[in-house]
């Protein structure tokens, strides 16, 4: 599968390195605004598959995703000193009804994947330009949304009780932002849920211990960010694992941003839920039994999206 690559800053070259070490794509086209940077990057990445898969990677054009099946977009702008959220979500959006059109005129299959942030409304101005331009059907246009958050609690909560993260099923859900939902009444190890496992292992997971994996996991970018000013890896081996999901139609559930009729009462709201992820984007979306406190914050992350999206006055 050819695979395009908007945008290739960090978030976009690390998504692109990841797909390279995964084996995911027969062939990576990087493009970005400045053509001179997207040729390093691909020649940098090219160089770094006789010790991963043996991807063709190279930069190119718009014309060039003829045939992709994914392109995934990390194209935006920065936000400037005293700019509000708002006047940036104006500029980016701006350069997304610039970019998606040239995307889908040369690619009409290709399922889009989103990373640029802030994602959540991103996805959702993606979803609206691509549906308007080219009639592409909301499932086809999938947001990174909380998959990072998601592998991020798993990690923290696998630490915790001694086993692998793999064992571990927990989704955070709704914004990929503050307003995120740990859904911590859902976590199971094994086939157990988190209490049983935790009393078996004599291992407690208190409420101390609660808020300081909620800290760890929704505080996370912002110590990345103190750090080294962004982050990238960790988005970028997620935004590769979406795309295999869809190579391989693997009908696999994760965590992702998509456009959905209703959400705890919400309507017409993208953020992340459970969605089974195949070869033709999102086939299901599922939601999950919550406690009243987690179906409350739910519904309070799904209104902050849906109020963001009024700002750019999207359907």
């Amino acid at each position: 599968m050819k695979i395009g690559v908007v945008g290739c800053g960090q978030v976009g070259s690390a998504s692109a390195y990841a797909c390279a070490l995964r084996g995911v794509g027969s062939q990576l086209v990087l493009i970005d605004h400045n053509p001179g940077f997207a040729a390093a990057q691909a020649e940098d990445i090219l160089h770094a598959t006789p010790f991963a898969a043996p991807v063709r990677v190279r930069a190119g054009n718009y014309a060039d995703l003829a045939g992709a099946g994914i392109v995934m977009i990390a194209a935006g702008v920065s936000q400037k000193q005293g700019e509000t959220r708002l006047d940036l979500l104006k500029r980016n959006a701006a350069v997304f009804a610039e970019i998606i059109p040239q995307i889908l005129d040369a690619a009409p299959e290709a399922i889009l994947l989103i990373a640029s942030n802030p994602v959540d409304i991103m996805t959702h101005l993606a979803a609206d330009i691509a549906a308007k331009s080219h009639k592409l059907p909301a499932a086809r246009v999938i947001g990174s949304g909380t998959i990072l958050d998601t592998a991020r609690f798993r990690a923290l909560l696998g630490q915790h009780l001694g086993v692998s993260s793999h064992s571990v099923h927990a989704y955070v859900m709704g914004e990929h932002g503050d307003s995120e939902v740990l859904h911590w009444s859902g976590a199971t190890i094994g086939n157990l849920k988190l209490s049983s496992f935790a009393e078996q292992a004599g291992i407690p997971v208190t409420e101390t211990l609660r808020a300081e994996i909620d800290d760890g996991v929704r505080r996370a970018a912002y110590r990345i960010i103190q750090g080294k000013g962004a982050t990238w890896y960790g988005i970028g081996a997620g935004m590769a694992r979406i795309a295999q999901a869809i190579q391989d139609d693997e009908q696999t559930v994760l965590t992702c941003a998509v456009l959905t009729e209703e959400v705890a009462g919400v309507k017409n709201v993208t953020l992340s839920m459970p969605r089974i992820i195949a070869a033709g984007g999102v086939t299901r979306s599922i939601y999950p039994a919550c406690d009243a406190a987690e179906q409350a914050a739910l519904q309070n992350s799904a209104t902050i999206l849906r109020r963001a999206a009024d700002e750019l006055d999207l359907p």
